[in-house]
């Protein structure tokens, strides 16, 4: 039997409610082929009220032991979003070369999206999000502040090898599901790093050549999107477009609170990290009604990578049963069931062990 550490940070607002569910979950799934050890970690903005740092100083060489990082949210008023992040979620992000931020996207049976049904159809994608460079980089600064000339700049960075890297997952995840690859740009309007990634996307393509591909200025796609998101398979952007697209998809699919992600170090020389897209929500942390789905699915996530694909498969059938279920749908999908409730649901409904047919949960 194998066993995996897995480090648990709940993090901040529904995280502390969000990430109990998922381990509840995992708990049920776990039998004779794996075992989770998890120690759970109170880095948070809490942490930093008290102490003035998220995690401590050592923090990721702690982290850096273990399998996973399972993550629930960070965020909470009164501390800056750039302090909590930067203080947290990015240096793990990029200490741990986790370069692919890997967004699943799908309209489940019986969840009703924003769209004309028409529309939303058969959404069924992934974002393939650059993770450690590009647009959220630190290279800049504010000059003469508070004066009527303050000036405020920040440095996009785009290498080959970031772009190169991000690049060929895409493409290889595009050849494992058959529909072709659409590469987010604004070369039309940023003169320098979108031409740079436009043309090491073409190159890449070279290298792919059994995988279609077309390239959509950033705006254009949004817009297609919400017209027609069926007509797309995977995504790839830089870490600031890909970021927006996968809140984008999340919306047209019925809800952010059932969005899953993974922060994935492909060469598995470090722990990848796995979270669901939603933030905090201090609005509604504690009332015991936020959506536990996008961070269940990030633990099938995380168990997939882990080599389980099987348990990551019984997890997005039981997934989809509760969903198609408006007995056990949350508020955000228009239904009254409490967290403890949806997760009751999935629980329940995972299928016995073997499962035959469908695809992992990461890659649908």
């Amino acid at each position: 039997m194998t066993t995996h550490h897995i480090a648990v940070i709940p993090g901040d607002g529904i995280g502390r409610e969000t990430v109990p569910a998922a381990l509840e979950v995992l708990d049920a799934i776990a039998g004779d082929a794996f075992t989770l050890r998890t120690t759970e970690f109170d880095w948070s903005c809490a942490r930093y009220r008290r102490t003035g740092a998220m995690m401590p100083d050592d923090g990721l060489d702690v982290l850096r032991g273990h399998d996973a990082i399972l993550l629930g949210a960070v965020g909470a008023p009164g501390v800056p979003d750039h302090v909590s992040l930067w203080g947290l979620l990015i240096p793990i992000r990029r200490a741990f070369q986790q370069y692919v931020n890997l967004r699943p996207v799908r309209l489940f049976e019986g969840v009703t999206g924003p769209l004309r049904p028409d529309l939303a159809e058969a959404i069924d994608l992934v974002v393939v999000r650059e993770n450690v460079e590009g647009e959220y980089s630190r290279i800049g600064g504010r000059l003469y502040e508070g004066t009527e000339i303050e000036t405020a700049m920040q440095e996009s960075v785009f290498t080959r090898t970031g772009v190169t890297r991000i690049v060929d997952y895409a493409f290889r995840l595009a050849g494992t599901r058959g529909r072709g690859l659409t590469s987010a740009t604004k070369s039309n309007g940023i003169v320098h790093t979108m031409p740079f990634w436009d043309q090491i996307v073409a190159e890449r393509a070279a290298a792919h050549p059994d995988v279609p591909w077309r390239q959509e200025h950033i705006d254009a796609l949004c817009a297609k999107l919400v017209l027609a998101p069926s007509g797309f398979d995977v995504i790839v952007g830089s870490n600031l477009f890909g970021d927006i697209l996968s809140d984008l998809t999340a919306a047209v699919a019925g809800s952010i609170g059932i969005a899953p992600s993974a922060n994935l170090n492909p060469e598995r020389e470090f722990p990848s990290m796995f979270e669901p897209v939603h933030g905090s929500a201090p609005d509604i942390a504690g009332r015991g009604v936020a959506n536990p789905i996008g961070t269940i699915w990030s633990a099938a996530m995380m168990l997939e990578h882990l080599g389980h694909p099987e348990a990551a498969r019984r997890i997005d059938t039981a997934v989809a049963a509760s969903l198609a279920d408006p007995a056990t749908r949350t508020r955000d999908l228009g239904g009254h069931a409490t967290t403890a409730e949806a997760t009751r649901a999935v629980v329940d409904a995972l299928p016995a062990s073997p499962l035959p047919g469908s695809q992992p949960s990461a890659t649908r």
